[in-house]
């Protein structure tokens, strides 16, 4: 559960959201961003795994719980202005975070951006993706 202190620190939108940007605890690898309230947050913690909230669904969600493509929570932080989580995890499963089957769902390079071209993990099938 979260403490009535903890959760004077958190700034959740209009909807009772805050983003949550998930991220491989050794590597530093970006997983994804998602959504939690208050349900899914406490959920995390007490669960030891991550469970977020569906805008388009309205529902929770425990990250994996059908594709064994789970999230181990490590750490919890939270930015300084209060408004954005950072979920540190252990990536478990076929280590895909990714709904298309890659492991990151941030794969895609925008044209035109510096750097050199992204590699992307081949997508596994649909039933596979967490």
């Amino acid at each position: 559960m979260l403490a009535a202190d903890q959760r004077a620190q958190l700034r959740f939108d209009e909807r009772g959201l805050i983003p949550a940007v998930v991220q491989q605890h050794d590597t530093g690898e970006v997983l994804m961003v998602a959504w939690m309230n208050e349900a899914a947050l406490a959920r995390t913690l007490e669960e030891g795994e991550t469970v977020f909230y569906s805008r388009s669904r309205q529902e929770l969600w425990h990250k994996g719980a059908t594709s064994g493509n789970t999230q181990r929570l490590v750490e919890l932080r939270v930015d300084c202005d209060g408004d954005v989580l950072l979920v540190l995890v252990d990536q478990r499963g076929d280590g895909v975070a990714c709904h298309t089957g890659a492991r990151s769902c941030f794969y895609r390079r925008v044209e035109g951006s510096p750097g050199q071209d992204a590699a992307a993990a081949p997508p596994l099938e649909p039933e596979r993706a967490g």
